[in-house]
């Protein structure tokens, strides 16, 4: 990998270990890492001040994927799902972490920073990382029609 592929990281309290521990990790693999917060351990923060910049970033393409980390990871895949073009997952196991990019273009991870260990977590974000969207005709088919939900508001 190629240090020029931006990665975006952000956390809340409930994730701000596990990023700091994840964000070496992704330059040891040759990613460049884009922090969105917290930058500081600060139990009264709030997830969404991180998520949401992170997956605007990820929706503009202005990093390559997203990791998302809170106390669970749920609340940080509720926002960021909030933002048109993201396609976040909560992931706890190896399979659905590189199958959710392969198959439905997943472009931002959301990890349980209470939940998670550390070297599950690495397995997790590598595979995530590594992973292509297959771009068969079936995928396609089926992000056509969530991308239709996405631009026609509900009435």
């Amino acid at each position: 990998m190629s240090a020029s592929i931006k990665i975006g990281i952000c956390a809340d309290h409930g994730g701000f270990e596990l990023k700091e521990k994840i964000k070496p990790f992704l330059v040891e693999h040759r990613f460049e890492v884009i922090d969105y917060g917290a930058m500081e351990l600060n139990s009264s923060d709030d997830f969404p001040d991180f998520v949401i910049p992170l997956a605007k970033a990820v929706a503009s393409k202005g990093v390559f994927r997203g990791i998302a980390i809170c106390g669970s990871g749920v609340g940080a895949c509720v926002a960021a799902n909030k933002i048109s073009g993201v396609r976040a997952a909560l992931i706890t196991d190896y399979f659905s972490a590189h199958q959710g990019v392969e198959d439905d273009d997943m472009n931002l991870i959301c990890l349980g920073g209470r939940v998670t260990g550390y070297a599950v977590a690495e397995d997790l974000v590598l595979a995530f990382l590594k992973a292509k969207f297959i771009g068969a005709e079936r995928h396609l088919r089926r992000l056509e029609k969530i991308k239709n939900l996405e631009d026609r508001p509900w009435q």
